[in-house]
């Protein structure tokens, strides 16, 4: 993707702005405070319909303006392209790619992909298991579309299940038994697919942390990254039904892909406990740059790199 030209209107502190973009590297400088993260979240959000900083949407209109206008203009795989939105205080926010509405956000996935590196991604590496898995999902979307769905669908079955557990109060009565039944096969199929995905990200992903992070850090250390399901030796359909019991006292499902760890080690020491802060935040941006390189490879063409104060 080839990122020509820029429109913002009422975003964030910009009134109006334009830019002209040349191909290659775009340096953006200037004071603390003059807008410069949010240019790369205006690009951000017109590729995923959403704040990289974790924003609210109304957070990204300019005080007192009734809306926010982004529109992005380039060149993809040899074509046009022309990304517009609207942001509204009030009713719906709209989409538009080459003129034509979008009529659900799940259309605009892989029209515009970006790795968007961040201050904040220093979490990744020091916080907790969710950011880290965040990472595989997001990566595994950009890169095959369609994950999106399995993504959506283990959601889903967790939001059915946990509504189950929480209905239940503790009790497995024979409706609850055979609902959770149901429950339990859906939940081991898609929650098994998933993993199976984020395993073979993260195998693509590994070498290119450890060379990423070499260069980086400009010396040599043995960098490891391995995904570690507690369910996995016995498999996600048997460790369900050894939980249940569990689960229904506490009300929650306890076991599956959302309860998985992503283990980062230097030297055989977890980065999140042992690692200095400068070494967490040369590994996390070691790991954007895995995924940038491996949703390259996947879908044919480099996303966008935006690395916002990357050397603070």
């Amino acid at each position: 993707m080839l990122l020509e030209r820029l429109w913002l209107t009422d975003f964030r502190n910009y009134r109006a702005a334009e830019l002209e973009l040349a191909p290659g590297l775009t340096a953006v400088v200037g004071a603390n405070g003059q807008g410069k993260s949010n240019l790369l979240e205006a690009v951000g959000y017109l590729a995923e319909l959403s704040s990289f900083r974790g924003a609210p949407t109304e957070a990204l209109i300019r005080v007192d303006a009734p809306q926010a206008v982004l529109r992005a203009e380039g060149e993809r795989d040899g074509r046009h392209l022309l990304i517009e939105a609207e942001i509204n205080r009030a009713g719906r926010n709209r989409i538009q790619v080459n003129r034509q509405p979008l009529r659900r956000a799940r259309d605009l996935l892989g029209v515009l992909r970006v790795t968007v590196f961040s201050p904040d991604d220093l979490e990744i590496v020091k916080g907790g298991p969710g950011g880290r898995r965040d990472l595989l999902d997001r990566a595994l979307v950009a890169s095959r579309p369609r994950n999106d769905q399995l993504r959506a669908d283990v959601d889903k079955v967790l939001r059915q299940r946990n509504a189950l557990l929480k209905q239940s109060g503790g009790r497995l009565s024979d409706d609850i038994a055979s609902t959770l039944d149901v429950w339990d096969v859906k939940l081991a199929d898609v929650g098994t697919q998933l993993v199976d995905e984020r395993r073979r990200l993260l195998d693509a992903m590994a070498p290119i942390v450890a060379d990423r992070y070499a260069t980086l850090a400009s010396r040599t250390v043995t960098v490891e990254v391995a995904y570690d399901a507690a369910w996995a030796e016995q498999g996600l359909a048997e460790a369900l039904a050894a939980a249940r019991r569990d689960d229904l006292r506490r009300g929650v499902s306890t076991v599956g892909p959302h309860r998985d760890e992503v283990v980062l080690t230097i030297d055989g020491l977890p980065a999140r406990t042992h690692a200095s802060q400068g070494e967490q935040r040369t590994l996390a941006l070691a790991l954007r740059l895995a995924t940038h390189a491996v949703v390259t490879a996947e879908a044919g063409s480099p996303p966008l790199l935006l690395l916002d104060d990357v050397f603070s």
